[in-house]
């Protein structure tokens, strides 16, 4: 018999062990959401330095710290008086020992958009430069940077509009107390409405879930019970006003998509920090409920220590979107296929100034014109409509978020349309249910053939949801050949293996496993009972969503196994 794959056996750490676990480690409730809190300073003779890391005993890398010294000051040509706001994204340090962040309820119920980074930090930046007599430059100069592996960036920015002001005026103290008060926030959990106390406020926020219905508009959440004081309730924690990223290439919106959902590698030259993030940002969000898996940098610098990986020019450029502001840049991107040059906002009468589509050739060294400089040619037709629409509310003076969740509504259905028949095809690979057995080893789930799932199209392809006219399969061919298509079809496979080894595990308890037993020797009942436990620990290891008494069902069935063996035997087995 074959009952079960006998892959290597490794130590388990049940879900409620590893939250026991975590919930006694200092700071558990704090790294839930935090990784640190930074302030980096200018220093006369160091330069951008860092002033304090909080938690104490929070250990980054010298790399890490190099590269958020530089990541969170604004470059020199920005000119940010002011308070300025910004996020960046760095490279974790190779061989830094991560948190436990196993297969817990988060990355179980998150949508794959909002997973923890486990290779990549983000930093959410609040920047203050204001003249300063005491100060010999003549310029009071600070950052505070908040550095967590989640991508919540409209939380993590209201967050830091509320303790940043408050600490450039008390310090450390007032540092101090605002990490001790997150720490005793509840975990993220998506799906529930959570109140987080802050600085005598309560932000009220609700993390989305992956069992979520997809809408251009975030998940109204549910009425709570009245708290004093009233709480300041975000209606999202991770989504930008896109219509604000966007509306100076509206009429792009196509090219765009169709260059994100390609893992192209991108330029985005902006004036500031902040123009720069939020565009890179809005950019990678406008694929959703699709993730984005090429690299990108909302802010990027010419000290970034990837900066001689992606400026090279003995190979081609990686597909990555970089958000700068340095005109250096200019001359350091020249061979790079796609370039967003972005100015200050300006006006045609009520409506924003739209930048032109024009030839890499024209991309001069100092006095570049905003524009998209590219050679990229539509695949689909633009959406004439949903321009129509979106400059009538301008005209009508429609509020931002509103404008927003049209353009987000229609980036989703895009997607959707885009992606329902690979999902289609994709389901049509797995295997019958009839065919999982408990005597033989979960069937496996067909390869994905590309030129199969071309002949498809035909009948159940996107024409069957989006008026959009255009060469489809030629955008599917180009979508086979990137990351994007890789990270997609790797989660998805992994997915469906984890549904068939459920339904084996179901099939498994409905077995008569002891009549089997009957008549066998004790070397196969007890390589069968090796096995179940096998089965038992991958199932709480990987948190499969099983009917619920099945896993205690099996442990049952183990239990009863073991005891119908000699006492040696059950001995042995027991203690291991």
């Amino acid at each position: 018999m074959d009952l079960f794959d006998s892959s290597e056996s490794r130590p388990v750490q049940s879900k409620n062990a590893a939250d026991n676990t975590e919930s006694r480690l200092p700071w558990a409730q704090f790294s839930s959401w935090l990784e640190c809190v930074c302030v980096v300073t200018f220093d006369l003779e160091l330069g951008q330095a860092i002033e304090l890391v909080y938690p104490h005993d929070v250990k980054l890398t010298e790399k890490e710290k190099t590269s958020i010294c530089y990541l969170s000051f604004p470059d020199s040509y920005s000119g940010c008086l002011g308070d300025t706001q910004f996020s960046f994204r760095l490279r974790q340090s190779t061989g830094r020992s991560s948190s436990w962040f196993g297969e817990d309820a988060y990355s179980r119920d998150a949508p794959v958009t909002l997973q923890r980074e486990l290779a990549h930090f983000y930093g959410y930046v609040y920047f203050r430069q204001v003249k300063d007599a005491a100060v010999k430059r003549g310029y009071f100069q600070k950052s505070l940077v908040l550095v967590s592996r989640l991508p919540y960036v409209h939380l993590f920015q209201s967050l830091l509009q509320i303790i940043a002001p408050e600490y450039f005026e008390k310090l450390e103290p007032c540092l101090e107390a605002v990490c001790n008060e997150i720490d005793q926030w509840p975990s993220p959990m998506p799906g529930v409405t959570l109140n987080l106390p802050v600085m005598g406020l309560i932000m009220q926020v609700r993390i989305p879930s992956k069992n979520d219905k997809p809408t251009g508009s975030p998940v109204k959440q549910a009425p709570r019970e009245n708290l004093l004081p009233a709480p300041l309730t975000l209606s999202t924690i991770h989504e930008l006003d896109l219509f604000r990223c966007f509306q100076s290439f509206l009429i792009h919106l196509q090219l765009l998509w169709e260059l994100m959902l390609l893992g192209e590698p991108v330029v985005v030259m902006a004036p500031s920090p902040t123009v720069s993030s939020e565009t890179v940002l809005a950019l990678v969000s406008s694929i959703s409920p699709l993730r984005y898996c090429c690299d990108y940098r909302p802010y990027f610098t010419i000290h970034d220590t990837e900066f001689k990986e992606y400026t090279t020019r003995t190979q081609a450029p990686p597909g990555v979107i970089l958000g700068v502001t340095n005109p250096f840049f200019i001359k350091t991107f020249q061979s790079w296929p796609h370039i967003i040059r972005l100015g200050e906002l300006k006006m045609s009468g009520d409506l924003p100034k739209q930048v032109k589509v024009k030839k890499l050739a024209k991309l001069k060294t100092l006095d570049t014109k905003p524009g998209i400089y590219t050679a990229h040619k539509t695949f689909l037709q633009k959406d004439k409509s949903l321009i129509k629409r979106l400059l009538k509310g301008i005209q009508r003076k429609r509020p931002s978020e509103v404008q927003s969740a049209i353009l987000r509504r229609h980036l989703l259905e895009l997607t959707q349309s885009f992606i329902i028949p690979l999902e289609r095809y994709l389901a049509s690979l797995m295997p019958l249910q009839r065919s999982v057995t408990p005597w033989k080893t979960p069937p496996q789930i067909r390869p994905f053939s590309q030129e199969e799932f071309m002949g498809t199209l035909e009948h159940a392809g996107p024409q069957l949801t989006s008026v959009l006219k255009g060469d489809w399969i030629g955008l599917y061919r180009r979508f086979f050949r990137s990351p994007n298509f890789d990270g997609w079809y790797r989660l998805r496979h992994r997915e469906m293996t984890q549904k068939l080894e459920c339904l084996h595990l179901e099939v498994v308890c409905e077995a008569d496993l002891l009549g089997w037993t009957k008549d066998k020797s004790e070397v196969e009942i007890v390589d069968l009972v090796l096995k179940l436990r096998e089965k038992l620990m991958k199932a709480v290891r990987q948190q499969l969503p099983v009917k619920e008494g099945v896993l205690d069902k099996l442990e049952g069935y183990i239990q009863t196994i073991i005891c119908s063996l000699p006492e040696d035997l059950q001995t042995v087995l027991h203690r291991h």
